[in-house]
């Protein structure tokens, strides 16, 4: 049946005159800053690549879309905040977001790109993730001089339904995957689902092993640091790093034996306090060999504070040598803790939406929005700097570069993006496409 009339919604008069809002303003796009994405991906060849190494099971003659176009879509879609599967039924409708992924006719619908997460596998992780740490190593245009530190962390990853994997966390009082991250620095290299019967640690081992086999074949003389929190102080890791030349900073959780041995640096600060009624922290090191360790003594920083709260003693252990253990403490290990704020970017490009039943279609999803924020991770990181945005988050250079307004026209020899002509950050923008466009 013919739809005749536009549906519309009333508001309260201004200045005596009608505010009618309907959707009838023809080809408008709200992400009128997804052409930086675009040339974004264009220069890193970063989807390009994933979609030629994914295997896919469909008959190509009753294919209308290519798997770099699936691909393409649901990365952007993501990047731009739209989170489900359910949003492409109107924004495969949307020209700015056709033109960004390379095609001029109606994108895949949710079913479509539903079917194609399907087949999600094995294979599909691997080859998704070899991508992320090539694309780390052409980021380097020399070998690295500093060490490269290699920061693991997991978090909670809520679930609602009844998804393969998932289990019940009492640490988390929730149904949830624990799913495990490897950032070095900004740069995401590892986005690896797990369920949340096992160890925090589990597999990290694994993981470690084979990117430190990667990046010593690109540099082999780079000096790579494991550092983790207290979750991955496992003897097969510590071991494992001491065999093949890999330092480590790591925290280790309290015990009587290490209590005693700190004894002397828990007085030092409880003294300090005692004179000036102010938090005073007291750094020292000691050497630790616990019996899983083979009794193997390691060194181990002691950070010991007094406050009015009363004493907090934290240990670290670690292989860095030749400096002071709150330098090392400070400036090497409490350094990890910006890593939470990567594992949030993640979220706010959607990570946590694992809703599908099957386990690979979840880890499919997960790296998806890992993809996304390989684009905004490489605008932030080499196109923002020394602007406001070189230190934003993922959801702010979305709201303030990618959300644009603009009316769209497109013909045989055109296609044209009226951009809004009140965007606060037009001079950006357009520093930023001279920039990304080549010549």
């Amino acid at each position: 049946m013919t739809k005749c009339t536009t549906p519309s919604a009333s508001f309260p008069r201004c200045k005596g005159r009608q505010v009618i809002a309907r959707f009838d303003g023809g080809d408008l796009t709200s992400d009128g800053g997804i052409l930086l994405l675009r040339q974004l991906d264009r220069e890193m060849g970063l989807t390009r690549a994933v979609a030629r190494r994914l295997s896919d099971e469909r008959d190509a003659q009753r294919c209308l879309h290519r798997t770099e176009t699936l691909v393409r879509q649901r990365v952007f879609g993501l990047a731009l905040g739209y989170e489900d599967l359910n949003d492409h039924q109107a924004l495969r409708h949307d020209i700015a977001l056709q033109t960004a992924v390379d095609t001029d006719g109606v994108l895949a619908s949710q079913s479509t790109l539903c079917r194609f997460g399907q087949q999600a596998d094995r294979d599909w992780a691997i080859t998704i993730h070899e991508e992320m740490i090539e694309q780390f190593i052409r980021s380097f245009r020399r070998p690295p001089k500093k060490p490269l530190y290699l920061d693991f962390d997991a978090t909670d990853d809520r679930v609602h339904g009844q998804q393969l994997g998932r289990h019940f966390n009492g640490y988390y009082n929730h149904y949830i995957f624990l799913p495990l991250f490897v950032f070095c620095g900004d740069q995401l290299l590892v986005s690896y689902l797990r369920p949340a019967s096992l160890d925090a640690a589990h597999h990290a081992g694994a993981i470690l092993a084979l990117l430190v086999r990667r990046l010593r074949q690109a540099w082999p003389e780079v000096k790579i640091v494991f550092r983790g929190d207290s979750g991955f102080c496992r003897p097969l890791i510590l071991n494992w790093c001491d065999r093949h030349g890999v330092d480590y900073i790591i925290g280790l959780a309290g015990n009587k034996r290490l209590a005693k041995l700190a004894l002397n640096i828990d007085y030092a600060s409880a003294i300090r306090f005692e004179k000036t009624w102010e938090k005073e922290r007291v750094f020292g090191f000691i050497e630790y060999a616990a019996k899983s360790w083979k009794e193997r003594r390691r060194k181990v920083i002691v950070k010991s504070e007094t406050s009015r709260r009363g004493f907090n003693t934290r240990y670290v252990v670690t292989s860095l040598r030749g400096c002071s253990a709150e330098w090392l403490y400070d400036h090497r290990y409490c350094a990890r803790g910006e890593m939470e704020n990567r594992i949030k970017e993640q979220q706010f490009l959607f990570s946590d939406r694992t809703s599908c039943h099957e386990w690979w279609p979840n880890q499919y999803r997960l790296l998806l929005s890992g993809l996304a924020y390989l684009l905004l991770e490489r605008l932030r990181r080499v196109y923002l700097k020394r602007t406001a945005f070189a230190q934003a988050q993922v959801n702010t250079l979305r709201l303030k570069l990618l959300k644009i307004g603009a009316v769209i026209t497109r013909n045989t020899r055109t296609i044209r993006l009226m951009l809004s002509s009140q965007y606060p950050e037009q001079d950006l923008f357009l520093k930023l496409a001279s920039k990304l466009v080549p010549g």
